[in-house]
């Protein structure tokens, strides 16, 4: 039998901790859930009278807007007596004068009535239809037009419906709108309003980030915002009634109020979510969670901490150790739960391997990476060593002595340099100066076919970089960017950027004016990948990425991309020193 098998279940960290959190969460989880159905229904239902007033109140301004026009209606109708003049005429030029009259009346006063969209006239012996309108496009007037002549050129009792102050809805195209006709002998007076034009002035009302108000006639249809209706699949057949919750994407409050003027009500629609997030009891009901979890909560706390809390600092403070590179600690014997019993004598044990092991694994990958690095530097081309003799010999055939002695001063320079790169760092100035040897001999190689510029501030000369990482990229350019049509620059830019907030970086951007990369190849280069034998100098590239790897891990940067109009750019980001930038600062203090 194992010996964790004949202890006691009971001490096992899992039963402990269960038994803990019951303890502790129980009591205020069920207080906290009858208090949070409590809270919500109380919420709703005063969020549904507050808007059911609201509602009410708006409901009567549209049914006195809708009363006022059915006055005037009447007035016209019973006093006007150019209406009866049009529909008894006996001439034309009575009827137009009559009709003259008439229309300048009701364009005068259709302004006064903000209820509507337009007042119409129209007489059936002569089919004259005309109006005095506020708002409207001319195509949607066209359609009513249409509409409202089709209804009563034809059956007149279709418009037994108006009766009674009673306002009907009428579906033009897509649009809902409301309509009273009043019938004089052989003309029909009456006036029509778009319902969108109704609920303008609930758009003031604060119903949620998506909450509505609109219209629905008494069968549940929505007469605007329609689609919105459709979309969260809202119920509005029930909208006369107090409150009810509806929606299939999200559940809104519903809240109707029917019109005295129509078969319509007038309904808000507002989210649930939006109800809930100002809970006016929300307050209580923290409080109350915070006296029962101030009661009990040291208890549950005693339990967790003799349990879990203890055994876990010490453990997380032998580790804290370890991370900081100290691997002969260890954690003492003490009573506590199996789980962590067997945790430290595992901890332990491998804490006592890693440390064998540590000092030799080290020793192996730093001797590794040295072999691995040296082996890169030695990858510098080596052609051009022959191509720098056979230049050599070429001047000396044409006699130009001053050159060969230039050269050969560039040359004693760069070689000097090469053989003593063996160390991972140079200065920066070292190496400029090595960059201003390596490109006289290659001006001395393409003359008045390649000039260039290095720049780089005074106070980072000091800053160690890698040696011959930035030839890498001027050999690139020379071999590919030169032709022999028109001559090319090269440009070596250094600077300190600090814009990413994290360590300053040196960076060092070389720039040509040839062709630049192709897509292809820009593409494969901005990946990291590496190219094929046909690149453009596939080693070089991949010697510099490895030998970045290798030192500096993955804080430093390399970037490739085409310059406008044209030429290839490469930019170093590589981690300097803090005695840089403080040098930097020094420097700009002085002047």
């Amino acid at each position: 039998m194992s010996r964790w098998s004949g202890r006691l279940a009971g001490n096992w960290i899992r039963f402990k901790l269960v038994v803990s959190l019951l303890v502790v969460t129980v009591p205020m989880l069920s207080l906290l859930i009858y208090l949070s159905y409590y809270s919500i229904d109380l919420v709703r239902k005063q969020v549904a009278d507050s808007n059911a007033n609201m509602m009410k109140l708006y409901m009567d301004q549209i049914d006195k807007g809708l009363e006022d026009v059915d006055q005037y209606l009447y007035n016209i109708a019973g006093r006007e007596t150019d209406l009866l003049i049009m529909a008894q005429a006996e001439s034309e030029d009575d009827y137009q004068k009559a009709k003259i009259r008439l229309m300048s009346k009701l364009s005068s006063d259709v302004a006064i009535y903000k209820a509507i969209d337009s007042f119409f006239v129209y007489t059936t012996d002569s089919h004259d239809y005309f109006e005095a309108f506020t708002s409207g496009s001319y195509a949607e007037r066209l359609e009513i037009r249409k509409d409202v002549e089709a209804m009563l050129s034809g059956d007149t009792s279709n418009i037994n419906g108006f009766a009674d102050n009673s306002w009907q809805i009428r579906k033009i195209g897509e649009e809902h709108y409301l309509c009273h006709i009043l019938r004089i002998e052989d003309a029909y007076l009456g006036a029509w309003v778009n319902m969108k034009k109704l609920v303008k002035p609930l758009a003031l009302i604060d119903l949620g980030e998506n909450g509505r108000s609109l219209l629905a006639d008494h069968e549940g249809q929505a007469l605007t915002d329609m689609e919105f209706v459709r979309t969260n699949g809202i119920e509005l057949a029930r909208a006369a009634e107090s409150y009810y919750l509806s929606g299939t994407s999200g559940e809104f409050l519903v809240i109707g109020q029917p019109s005295s003027k129509g078969a319509f009500n007038l309904v808000a629609l507002i989210p649930d979510n939006a109800i809930l997030a100002n809970l006016p009891l929300l307050r209580i009901v923290i409080a109350v969670f915070a006296i029962g979890a101030i009661v009990l909560f040291p208890i549950g706390l005693l339990l967790l901490r003799k349990t879990v809390l203890v055994p876990l600092g010490r453990l997380l403070t032998a580790m804290k150790k370890v991370r900081e590179g100290i691997v002969d600690v260890r954690i003492q014997p003490f009573r506590t739960s199996e789980e962590f019993q067997l945790l430290n004598e595992t901890f332990n044990t491998m804490i006592g391997q890693i440390h064998h092991l540590r000092i030799h694994v080290y020793e192996e990958q730093l001797n590794a990476q040295k072999a691995q690095l040296n082996y890169l530097m030695l990858q510098i081309n080596p052609h051009f060593f022959m191509n720098s003799l056979n230049m050599m010999y070429n001047l000396a055939q044409v006699k130009k002595y001053e050159l060969i002695q230039e050269m050969l001063l560039s040359l004693v320079g760069y070689f000097r340099y090469v053989m003593n790169s063996n160390r991972p760092y140079v200065t920066l100035s070292q190496e400029i100066q090595h960059l201003h040897n390596y490109m006289r001999i290659q001006e001395l190689r393409y003359p008045d076919s390649l000039s260039y510029e290095i720049k780089a501030p005074d106070y980072l000369m000091n800053s160690a970089v890698p040696p011959l990482m930035i030839q890498t990229f001027i050999e690139n350019a020379i071999k590919y960017a030169m032709t022999l049509d028109e001559p090319v620059h090269i440009a070596v830019h250094v600077d300190l950027d600090e814009s990413d907030g994290e360590e300053p970086k040196l960076k060092i951007v070389i720039q040509d004016t040839g062709e630049g990369f192709s897509a292809d190849m820009l593409a494969e280069l901005q990946a990291g990948n590496r190219l094929s034998s046909g690149g453009r100098e596939p080693v070089g590239i991949w010697n510099t990425r490895e030998r970045l790897r290798l030192l500096y891990g993955d804080k430093a940067r390399l970037a490739f991309s085409n310059a406008v109009p044209r030429g290839a750019v490469v930019e170093l980001g590589i981690p300097v020193k803090s005695n840089a930038c403080r040098e930097r600062s020094f420097h700009h203090h002085k002047e």
